[in-house]
């Protein structure tokens, strides 16, 4: 257990000792362990993670420690740094530049995992007397060399690491979107580690430069170093050094154990290998920080090397907060089959994929679509291999576009300047392989196409990163993908859609959110959204619910027949009848097939709450030739459904037209019992129109319906006799309005019905028998006339007057008509 003076003062209530304790330290650190305003009892109280700091740093100082040993650097320096940082008014690097909320967020995740790792291990060791020693080394072993100074080639798919891993509690990780700002958030924790050694690690050569560049902009390139080996003294205690992960895995263990602190890891997804995550590993003793944009990784394998998470940001969040241009998408269905395509390595192979696209009819058409869609926007294209860029800037530039292709094979001078150039806008469109998917960076362009389809989340996240930089000028990042337009997640292609895992696609819409802050209002849309859409989830119920919620916007052509079905079905329930024509046009340019359209018209006759969209729906369903099953739902339908009871007469007409139109397709019997059925729901309405016929028909039918027995039954004999007699229109109304009481009778009802004539002919009889549906009464627009003023009662005659009557009440009689003057001869 320690013993400190300080801690005992503290105990005893010396709130001053405790305070000098404090700016002691500071002095010795150079970091405040009390800020202005706060309580030294509470900010410093027993337990706490300053408190902590501050007790080992008195024993330091006491042991004659005239700097902080590496240990307490690793353990406090960062987390005291931190503290300074966000305990400003405004966060902000040395040069002055603020902190923007989400890499406030970064840092203040960072800060909360410190101060829990701290007060945890205190509570571990016996309430903080460890002084944070440095873990013991791992065995060393010497990396074999790599010839490539650029990236070191590992497979991701390895099995997860299984050993010792003694600095796995002090390695972070946070996730910020490509375009969001990670160098700044980088530049936030080097600000609060302004007396540590940092190392700043990245994956190309490129991207040191940039690093360097940013940094001194920001203010610290004082502080930039070249790298610190075992042995050598830093000239500085603050250094910063910056390398690739290739340098990295092959000269790990020749660097200074005690120069850094803390190892700020950029891209940490490209850190996933085996040799570099074995150099992490075997350099345990600083921090790390590990700066990712790659979602899908993130669960997968970054967690293994960075196992804790201060921070994330998703996509869709920093579109949402304006933090990065929002995405359109245009997806256009592929010419060239990659079905036989391999994938190598998590990718498409490179070669086979170029020899699948590189055509000059392909290199044209690309070079068309650009010049016809976007023109002279800026832009970014992707080919599958350095030949093919080449060939494709070729017909870019015959096609009229500013095209340049760059490559590996660029040397760094012309690339510099075709880089500038572009940002000058001397160039519109560069062309490459896979050489700007990372460590560039553009707010001018705006178009991403992948005329090289990836397989891969990783890289597709990052390509899209290039046009999410916002600018004055730029609505929204274009993205296109080379799909079919309703192709979904499982695909072996990643599409925007997939990597954002949307429900629909709909053609130059946002995928992302729309930003809260509409600054990019007034630059002009490239690229409008289409009226339709399509679900692309695979998930079934996710795409129901789009079907459900976006049914008058989806285009079927794009469903399967059971949603199509589906979507027919919610169509026919909620369809507006000033909708018909619009909706019409998707069946008749064959968008759905027929079954869609059945479904559509048979939901629309059963449940739709417009009569006049239900009854133009079965007309529409018997136009055609019906099944069996789907004519005896109609019948039922039309004959019991209480939607139906006020237009049953019309729909009943319309199904005996149908019969006889031979439109039902069913057996001569199946005919004549639906044809009988349908005429006895409407027999009031026929027995009327018998009436207006045959005068004598309401005395039989009469006769019939009052009499018992064998009365009965020859009233019913005497009506057949009669009916037989009668024209087919009136005989059939009179058999269709009687009703027998007993087996006999109604036996000879049948037997009358089936002599009447052939099914089709009684069925078209029947229907003229009934009245037509009365056309929609259009609105009457007549002008009111004005009434004119009452003349005097001198010349009108007789005034009107008012009398009492009917208990109290007035009524107003009308003048009497004035008398005509006679005619002058």
């Amino acid at each position: 257990m320690q013993e400190s003076t300080t801690t005992e003062n503290a105990t005893a209530g010396e709130l001053p000792g405790l305070e000098r304790a404090a700016h002691r330290a500071e002095r010795w650190f150079g970091e405040p362990f009390l800020h202005p305003g706060e309580d030294a009892d509470v900010a410093l109280a027993p337990g706490a993670a300053r408190r902590l700091a501050l007790d080992d740093a008195i024993e330091e100082i006491d042991a004659g420690n005239r700097t902080p040993s590496p240990g307490w650097k690793v353990r406090y320096g960062l987390m005291l740094g931190l503290e300074r940082v966000l305990a400003a008014e405004s966060p902000s690097t040395a040069a002055g530049t603020a902190l923007r909320r989400h890499q406030i967020d970064a840092l203040a995740g960072m800060l909360t995992e410190l101060i829990a790792a701290t007060q945890r291990s205190a509570e571990e060791n016996g309430n903080g007397s460890s002084n944070g020693s440095v873990a013991e080394l791992v065995e060393e072993s010497e990396l074999e060399d790599e010839e490539d100074a650029e990236l070191v080639d590992e497979e991701l798919d390895e099995p997860s690491f299984t050993g010792e891993d003694p600095g796995a509690s002090r390695r972070y990780r946070f996730r910020h979107p490509t375009a969001s700002g990670k160098t700044i958030a980088a530049a936030g924790f080097v600000e609060a580690a302004r007396h540590l050694g940092v190392l700043i690690l990245t994956h190309r050569r490129l991207l040191v430069d940039q690093f360097r560049r940013d940094l001194t902009t920001e203010g610290y390139g004082d502080r930039l170093t070249e790298t610190i080996e075992r042995g050598k003294e830093p000239l500085r205690a603050d250094p910063i050094t910056i390398q690739t992960y290739a340098w990295f895995a092959r000269h790990g263990d020749e660097l200074s154990r005690t120069a850094y602190q803390l190892v700020i890891c950029d891209e940490a997804h490209t850190a996933l290998g085996e040799k570099t995550s074995t150099a992490i590993r075997r350099f345990s003793e600083p921090l790390y920080i590990g700066m990712t944009a790659t979602e899908q990784l993130i669960a997968k394998q970054v967690s293994d090397v960075f196992p804790a998470s201060v921070d994330d940001l998703p996509l869709t969040d920093a579109a949402r907060r304006g933090l990065i241009a929002p995405l359109r998408s245009l997806r256009v269905p592929p010419v060239a089959a990659i079905n036989s395509v391999p994938i190598v390595g998590g990718d498409f192979e490179e070669r086979a994929l170029a020899a699948a696209l590189d055509h000059i009819a392909l290199n044209q058409a690309a070079a068309s679509l650009y010049r016809d869609r976007f023109g002279a926007t800026p832009g970014i294209v992707y080919a599958a291999g350095v030949d093919h860029a080449y060939n494709l800037a070729q017909e870019f530039r015959a096609a009229g576009l500013k095209t340049m292709a760059v490559s590996g094979r660029t040397p760094p001078r012309e690339l510099a300047e075709t880089l500038a150039a572009y940002e000058r806008g001397e160039i519109n469109v560069l062309i490459n392989a896979q050489l700007l998917a990372e460590g560039w960076n553009s707010p001018r362009a705006t178009v991403c196409m992948h005329l090289a389809p990836t397989a891969s989340k990783r890289v597709y996240q990052q390509r899209i990163g290039r046009i999410m930089r916002t600018h004055p000028r730029k609505e929204a990042g274009i993205v296109v993908d080379f799909v079919p337009k309703g192709a979904t997640h499982s695909e072996r292609v990643v599409s925007l859609h997939s990597l954002l895992d949307s429900d629909f696609y709909r053609e130059g819409a946002r995928v992302t959110p729309a930003p809260r802050r509409r600054s990019a209002r007034r630059a002009r849309r490239r690229l409008s959204p289409a009226p339709w859409l399509v679900p692309v989830t695979q998930d079934v119920a996710r795409r129901l619910a789009v079907i459900q919620r976006e049914w008058q916007r989806v285009d079927p052509r794009f469903l399967d027949d059971d949603e199509q079905r589906f979507w027919a079905t919610i169509a026919g329930r909620q369809i507006r009848f000033d909708q018909r024509a619009e909706f019409a046009r998707k069946f008749a340019e064959g968008r759905a097939d027929k079954g869609a359209l059945e479904t559509f018209l048979s939901v629309c006759a059963a449940e739709n709450p417009n009569r006049r969209l239900r009854m133009t729906a079965l007309a529409d369903r018997v136009a055609t030739r019906v099944e069996r099953a789907d004519f005896d739902d109609l019948v039922t339908l039309v004959t019991q459904a209480p939607p139906w009871e006020k237009d049953r007469a019309a729909g009943v007409r319309i199904l005996l037209r149908a019969i006889g139109d031979g439109k039902a397709d069913a057996p001569e019997q199946i005919l004549g019992r639906w044809t009988w059925r349908l005429a006895r729901s409407v027999r009031k309405t026929l027995d009327r129109k018998a009436s207006q016929e045959f005068p004598e028909a309401k005395r039989l039918l009469g006769a019939v319906a009052n009499s018992r027995g064998h009365r009965h039954e020859d009233n019913v004999a005497q009506l057949v006799r009669i009916a037989a007699a009668l024209p087919l229109p009136v005989g059939a109304a009179l058999l269709a309005s009687a009703e027998g009481y007993t087996p006999r009778a109604n036996g000879a009802l049948d037997r009358a019905r089936e002599e009447l004539g052939p099914i089709q002919e009684i069925a078209t009889a029947l229907a003229e028998s009934l009245p037509a549906p009365k056309a929609p009464a259009r609105k009457s627009r007549r002008r009111r006339r004005k009434r004119k003023p009452a003349e005097p009662s001198a010349a009108q005659g007789t005034a009107p007057t008012t009398e009492p009557a009917n208990g109290g009440e007035t009524t107003e009689q009308a003048p009497e008509p004035p008398v005509e003057p006679e005619r002058a001869a």
